[in-house]
């Protein structure tokens, strides 16, 4: 059984003439432990598959099953311990004003856990900061602390699949791979199932194992990184996608 199934997913924002259709009868699943990538041009769709799983973008038909459960429009509390995501700009997913120990401190408080000190000290050691960065606001952080903080943020929950919307693409290049090896480290480490968001080939093919290559709002080709890495695509936007690529 698939960890994530999205079978004929449409989103839609606005009505009527207003409607805007931003991703139309996407299907892919995704199995325990993978790395699935979603790939394309700005504004193809693939942040509002992200956004229809965890109930970000309302407006949505289809079906969407993670863990052998359908879900419905609402997404009740118990979604959150299996689901969280981790946003592209970590300066804008942080308050300014709450700690790193605040923002910790109360996700886990949300979550039920009672031992908040030692999990909050086990979260920092988890993503590579330690205890000396436990009373800092997000203005004293580097754009890659910040990053592991709201990844941090999402380990919390305890939850078995990360969604991952370009969580590198804010940063600075001599910190891209640092954030992506921590990733791919907490992969092995916790067992966790990614769904990266990425316009660049090169990180889906160091991080996925498949990916799907979206434009004008649909899937037009799943492959996996073997076909990636050998050039083998056989939509033309896929193999345009590739001859504009360096590195994948």
């Amino acid at each position: 059984m698939s960890m994530l199934s999205v079978e004929n997913l449409n989103v839609w924002f606005g009505r009527g003439h207003d409607r805007v259709n931003a991703v139309q009868g996407a299907s892919f699943a995704v199995d325990k432990g993978e790395s699935f990538g979603l790939v394309g041009e700005s504004g193809s769709g693939k942040s509002t598959i992200l956004k229809a799983i965890t109930g970000l973008a309302p407006t949505w038909d289809g079906k969407i099953t993670v863990d052998g459960q359908e879900l419905t429009q609402g997404r009740v509390k118990s979604f959150y311990k299996t689901v969280q995501m981790v946003f592209q700009d970590p300066y804008a997913s942080l308050h300014p004003r709450h700690s790193v120990d605040g923002v910790l401190g109360e996700t886990l408080h949300l979550h039920g856990f009672r031992d908040i000190d030692a999990r909050v000290v086990k979260l920092l050691d988890d993503v590579g900061l330690g205890q000396k960065f436990r009373f800092r606001y997000p203005h004293q952080l580097s754009g890659g602390q910040r990053q592991r903080v709201a990844i941090a943020r999402a380990l919390a929950a305890e939850p078995r699949i990360l969604l991952l919307d370009e969580p590198t693409s804010a940063l600075d290049v001599s910190v891209q791979a640092e954030i992506l090896n921590l990733l791919t480290d907490l992969r092995a480490e916790h067992g966790l199932t990614y769904v990266m968001v990425s316009h660049d080939l090169a990180v889906v093919g160091h991080m996925c194992g498949r990916l799907a290559v979206m434009k004008d709002s649909r899937i037009v080709e799943v492959m996996d990184v073997d076909s990636l890495r050998a050039r083998r695509a056989e939509h033309p936007y896929s193999q345009e996608l590739l001859r504009n690529s360096v590195g994948a």
